[in-house]
């Protein structure tokens, strides 16, 4: 979630180049930090939104942004150095060996879409009134490919780690998994859209619930043309539509949890869905208080984190449920 950190924190854009082993050592001396302060004031962010910062305020942005790099390249030798390890020892199979590989090319793919979308908030952008922000395309681009990252990472090593359930293929356990597929993939498409309501500051334009203002549906909804800008450019829409994806998966996520009921399932698997339904519970409440709150930034985070353990619930029970090879 560390993406929509930076989008709360605003500290995003304050490092305005990229290198991948010469930014590792951060300024150190007064002279290091005006120059870098310099380089910065150079930016559209600093123009319009932040004329007035100090160093001091700088610093603290800028180790943010720093912080959120340096952990990248910590995960991406977590990914490289073990699986280089473990290969040359011989103790993949070949199956694994295209997995492991596949998640290696994406750690670094997710790396250079991170820079990508830190570009598309230092371009000069003339014709615009907005305050400098990334795209919120690119902002969702690289959520979803850490989401992907981290859903394929888990369930691998689940699959390594749990030994599998023989279940019966019974008609009302197909259904049940086929339940949890699509409550999966709500609750990943719910996530999806946190990108927007990040990119779009959308969390701050109606902070009522269950009414948006005064009304049900707010009178702004499709206030662009053509209607379907609404949907990824409207903060209205944007935060309507996360508004009903939220209802939606955690209403899946109860059907799903009743329907379980009815199906006899092993100890660890009934752990799974109750969890499940207990982290929804919980993730519904952060993010009304959220919004409730004016988003206040512990908060908002925790709302975030909160939608990653949410995937991770629904994940494992997907895994619980998967079929045996024949």
């Amino acid at each position: 979630m560390a993406p929509g950190l930076q989008r709360l924190t605003e500290s995003g854009l304050s490092m305005v180049d990229w290198h991948l082993v010469k930014e590792m050592k951060p300024p150190r001396t007064q002279q290091e930090w005006e120059a870098e302060f310099q380089k910065y004031q150079q930016f559209p962010e600093f123009k319009i939104l932040n004329h007035d910062m100090t160093l001091p305020e700088f610093k603290f942005i800028w180790y943010m942004e720093y912080s959120h790099r340096m952990w990248g390249r910590v995960v991406g030798l977590a990914y490289i150095l073990p699986a280089a390890y473990f290969w040359r020892r011989g103790w993949l199979s070949r199956p694994l060996k295209g997995r492991v590989l596949a998640l290696c090319g994406l750690v670094c793919f997710q790396g250079l879409l991170g820079w990508y979308m830190v570009k598309s908030g230092l371009e000069e952008k003339p014709d615009s009134y907005d305050i400098p922000r990334v795209s919120q395309y690119r902002l969702a681009a690289h959520l979803g490919s850490a989401l992907v990252l981290y859903s394929a990472s888990l369930w691998t090593g689940l699959s390594l780690l749990l030994p599998q359930h023989k279940l019966p293929e019974t008609k009302q356990l197909l259904r049940l998994r086929q339940y949890a597929h699509g409550t999966t993939a709500l609750i990943f498409l719910t996530a999806l859209s946190g990108a927007f309501v990040a990119g779009l500051d959308a969390g701050l334009v109606y902070n009522s619930f269950p009414k948006m203002g005064e009304r049900w549906i707010p009178d702004d909804l499709l206030a662009f043309s053509p209607m379907l800008r609404n949907i990824f450019e409207n903060p209205t829409t944007v935060q309507f539509d996360h508004r009903i994806l939220g209802i939606a998966s955690v209403t899946a996520v109860t059907a799903l949890y009743l329907f379980s009921r009815k199906i006899p399932l092993p100890r660890r698997t009934r752990m799974a869905v109750t969890s499940l339904l207990a982290v929804a519970c919980v993730q519904v409440g952060l993010g009304i208080s959220t919004l409730l709150l004016y988003v206040p930034t512990p908060l908002a985070a925790t709302h975030q984190s909160g939608s990653l353990a949410l995937l991770s619930m629904a994940l494992w029970l997907m895994n619980e449920l998967r079929r045996v090879p024949k």
